[in-house]
């Protein structure tokens, strides 16, 4: 419902599709331009929630199919947040661009973590991102599985290379930090956000559908709560999306 309503702010229509759907040929992804896996505890967020979700599809030919084509359609986007961000790093293999993303498992504070913390926009291809670069905003996080881990699968020194980190976390002068608790999760260099060349297709751990107005933010800077439709400036991720689609 939160995501709904952000993209809606941002002018999109929202369609809620459940993976019932997809199954049953309720809804089909060739109907859609955009597709956002949204946050929240599919399977009970345990044993790698995320990745549950995406093996329904990956042990599903015709879901497989059906998401490999609307990932290699060149008017398509997607974003993936939180335990859609789980999921989306687990189709990496599907996904154009999308070989060198880690796979994002247990915090190392080894406990769940909910607060407002500070992450810094990164200059990167994403469609989302684009005049946002260098901005260090406060952003709600809520997550068990959020550390960037590439033991298991993906590339560092290749993402760095390529300029495919879109977000980080922040200490309180503005450094990237791998510090509990300004970081969450631990995640190498502060990285809770990565895109791919194309920037069409982006997946982070924070919520921004959280706090895309400024009134629900537990904190921010007086003069935020003035602007005149009370949009925060994560708003801004979707509206860059809605104008890209245009």
């Amino acid at each position: 419902v939160e995501m709904a309503y952000a993209v809606n702010w941002a002018g999109f229509d929202s369609f809620d599709v459940h993976m019932s759907d997809l199954l049953s040929g309720k809804a089909k992804l060739d109907d859609f331009r955009g597709l956002i896996a949204c946050g929240g505890f599919s399977y009970g967020d345990v044993l790698g929630a995320g990745e549950g979700w995406a093996k329904t599809i990956l042990f599903n030919q015709q879901l497989r199919d059906q998401f490999s084509t609307f990932f290699s359609r060149q008017d398509s986007f997607a974003l993936g947040v939180c335990n859609g961000c789980q999921m989306m790093s687990n189709l990496s293999g599907i996904i154009p661009g999308a070989e060198a993303w880690p796979k994002f498992t247990r915090n190392q504070s080894e406990q769940y973590e909910a607060r407002l913390v500070m992450a810094e926009v990164m200059a990167s291809p994403s469609i989302f991102t684009q005049g946002m670069e260098g901005s260090q905003i406060p952003i709600a996080i809520a997550h068990g599985e959020g550390f960037a881990n590439f033991s298991q699968q993906g590339n560092l020194e290749q993402i760095q290379k390529q300029g495919l980190a879109a977000f980080r976390f922040v200490d309180h002068q503005g450094n990237p930090t791998e510090i509990y608790p300004m970081n969450p999760n631990g995640s190498p260099g502060g990285l809770t956000g990565v895109t791919t060349p194309d920037g069409r297709f982006m997946v982070m751990m924070p919520h921004p559908e959280r706090v895309f107005r400024a009134a629900q933010m537990s904190w921010c800077p007086p003069e935020w709560l003035d602007v005149p439709d009370g949009a925060s400036p994560w708003l801004r991720l979707f509206r860059n999306a809605r104008r890209w689609a245009n």
